[in-house]
């Protein structure tokens, strides 16, 4: 016999190995096909949600804090006052709480309570800014601290979006889990009494 020509196998050609739909597979129980749906939904809320949540709520932010920022800026002003009275010193460092008093721009006499710097005597004068009905406040909100304001409501509405999505993910999982616990244990209770008999013969 010729190696050059082996003889022909015999007997039917091996079976063509078909492809099995993902769907098809008889191992893959309906809490499997749920949980990877309800994996893919958080994923698409997590990818499209996270950021117009946070661009939402910063802009949101940002915009409300502008709108205080020009109503403080055209409303809120400076005003000399004069020291009228010091409350007593609690440390060398600490600021101070007085009494200061100032006249309006409309010739008013304002009296108020404001903070100043240690060593500032009775009357010193100060600069301090007072609302449009004449009571004193601190310095208006400006610019930068409304860009802060909208990046961190977006930064927190970004985080509590990210811990939803895990938080339903655990949820979900450990519900899926408790039912699949539950379905093995029945199993188990029909197929035990099979098996243990085989080994009391």
């Amino acid at each position: 016999m010729s190696a050059r020509n082996p003889p022909h196998a015999s007997g039917p050609p091996p079976p063509r190995r078909q492809h099995v739909p993902k769907g098809a597979n008889p191992l893959r129980r309906t809490s499997d096909r749920f949980e990877s749906w309800f994996r893919g939904f958080l994923m698409l809320v997590l990818v499209l949600g996270l950021p117009m949540a946070a661009l939402g709520a910063g802009l949101t932010a940002y915009e409300s804090s502008m709108r205080t920022v020009r109503t403080e800026s055209a409303e809120w002003r400076q005003a000399d006052a004069r020291v009228t009275s010091v409350a007593e010193e609690v440390g060398e460092t600490a600021r101070r709480q007085a009494r200061v008093r100032w006249t309006d721009d409309d010739g008013t006499v304002r009296t108020g309570t404001t903070l100043v710097e240690p060593g500032t005597s009775e009357g010193a004068t100060v600069r301090v800014w007072t609302t449009g009905d004449g009571a004193v406040t601190g310095p208006p909100m400006t610019e930068n601290q409304a860009v802060t304001t909208g990046w961190f409501a977006g930064g927190a509405a970004a985080i509590g979006v990210a811990s939803g999505v895990f938080a339903a993910r655990a949820g979900v999982r450990r519900a899926l889990d408790r039912r699949r616990y539950a379905q093995w244990d029945a199993e188990w209770d029909r197929v035990e009494p099979l098996w243990a008999g085989r080994f009391r013969r």
